[in-house]
């Protein structure tokens, strides 16, 4: 198993994203750029084929940024009950600094028994594989998929 840039899902979420049920990883790390929140309900009151274009839409420069969280504020608006919800300031950006393994990384590593990356080959990961690190070692109820998502980008 390892890290396809290009894949849709991650093989350690496939049976609950891989449907689009559920948010994907890469949808998450968008929501996080954008700086909008969005709920599990939120997402699944969205039609099947808009779920699948902001799997697709561009997300990485400011401008794509930009235009993903307007049209995310215009689809809620248009398909959810409630309000759109800007992200609190957090530290959840863990995933960008490459000067440091974030602790909640090692210490999901700790907790799961296994090795963490080190600094060296946490700086040669993906932007993308540091953000579901830092979002699985944080998750109160996805930490399960820590270990898989390690051994699918081979680092144990």
């Amino acid at each position: 198993m390892s890290f396809d840039p290009h894949a849709d899902f991650f093989a350690f979420e496939q049976d609950f994203a891989g449907t689009l049920h559920c948010i994907p990883m890469r949808v998450r790390l968008k929501l996080d750029c954008c700086g909008i929140k969005l709920s599990l309900r939120q997402w699944s009151q969205f039609p099947p084929h808009t779920r699948r274009d902001l799997l697709h839409r561009p997300c990485e420069t400011a401008p794509d940024q930009a235009a993903y969280h307007d049209l995310l504020v215009a689809l809620i608006a248009a398909h959810c009950d409630e309000p759109p919800k800007a992200l609190a300031s957090n530290d959840d950006l863990l995933w960008r600094d490459t000067c440091s393994v974030p602790d909640c990384v090692l210490a999901q590593a700790l907790r799961d028994d296994v090795q963490p990356p080190s600094l060296t080959v946490w700086q040669t990961l993906d932007p993308l594989q540091r953000f579901v690190l830092v979002k699985l070692a944080r998750s109160r109820h996805e930490n399960e998929n820590f270990v898989p998502a390690l051994q699918e980008f081979d680092l144990i």
